[in-house]
């Protein structure tokens, strides 16, 4: 994603890499479309309809973005549309496949707008009840590629409260407010103010990996996150029809390849907003549900939009 910094000058915003081994061997899924389930599932099984599936243990003890086998390592059909302003993809999930139940058509769009949006679109129908939980998983850095870290960008949640996650990064299922925390990014606030904290929910995940609950209660039109660059100017605004965001800073980004342009990747190189589901709702019935119905149609936008102030 290239932008204009306040100088004019444009600059690749997304981290990545150059060919495409680097995304068959994507390790922190740079870029990636994210499913059937985004972020985790605890001890990797769950039940539906009286039914208990099991799906693979991928993140320590856990189910984490799909599986072995997840959406960002399968090959999708795609089509451009609209003048080639959009770009569509689709799959075809089958029975069993990761251990998910049902036939999954999925179809995602991307399309770059007039008003400097990248609005990311996802459909998807089942012919069995299952889990859906899309997203993006792209690592942004406003400053741009090789110009340092993301500890000096400035972040906004429009978020009270966060759910709270134990020693292995799953959520127990218990909800808490994000003032007097290190977890309180109601306005524009340094990530560096917080992020090595000594309060449990940074110190587990070595960094900021959490998931907010976002007051915008899926209005498209009301502003999830921003994050912000004092060295650019570049305004980076998110828009989701999603309950959640799962904010993370790249705490182990020295583990992937090098990416684009040869640039050795560091922890807290960029950082990620991923609208999602709450992580590991389907053990939490106060959460908002992921499985999506026979008959239903899973339909979620979010949509990243890009300034300069």
């Amino acid at each position: 994603i290239n932008v204009q910094d306040r100088e004019g000058k444009f600059e690749d915003v997304v981290f990545g890499y150059d060919k495409l081994k680097g995304y068959l061997e994507n390790i922190p899924y740079l870029g990636a479309t994210i499913g059937r389930n985004a972020n985790r599932i605890d001890h990797g099984n769950f039940d539906i309809n009286g039914v208990n599936y099991k799906v693979a243990v991928n993140s320590g003890i856990h189910h984490l973005h799909g599986g072995v086998k997840g959406f960002d390592k399968v090959i999708w059909n795609a089509k451009l549309l609209c003048d080639n302003n959009a770009l569509e993809l689709s799959y075809l999930s089958k029975d069993g496949e990761e251990g998910y139940p049902g036939n999954l058509q999925v179809k995602v769009i991307y399309t770059v707008t007039e008003d400097n949006e990248l609005k990311i679109e996802y459909f998807a129908k089942t012919d069995k009840d299952t889990v859906v939980n899309l997203t993006n998983h792209s690592y942004f850095n406003l400053s741009g590629q090789g110009f340092g870290n993301i500890l000096n960008h400035k972040v906004m949640i429009n978020g009270d409260k966060f759910t709270v996650n134990d020693e292995t990064s799953i959520p127990t299922g218990k909800i808490e407010e994000v003032a007097g925390t290190p977890m309180d990014f109601r306005k524009l606030t340094y990530v560096k103010e917080g992020i090595f904290s000594s309060y449990d929910q940074i110190s587990y995940g070595n960094g900021y990996d959490n998931n907010w609950i976002l007051n915008t209660k899926g209005d498209i039109n009301k502003i999830a996150a921003q994050v912000y660059d004092d060295r650019s100017g570049r305004l980076m605004e998110v828009y989701t029809t999603k309950p959640g965001i799962q904010f993370y800073t790249g705490n182990y980004l020295n583990n992937c390849n090098v990416g684009k342009g040869g640039i050795k990747y560091e922890n807290y190189g960029a950082l990620c907003l991923e609208t999602q589901y709450f992580p590991n709702s389907l053990k939490h019935t106060h959460f908002p549900s992921s499985i999506l119905k026979v008959g239903e149609q899973y339909r979620h936008t979010t949509i990243y939009r890009f300034s300069i102030i």
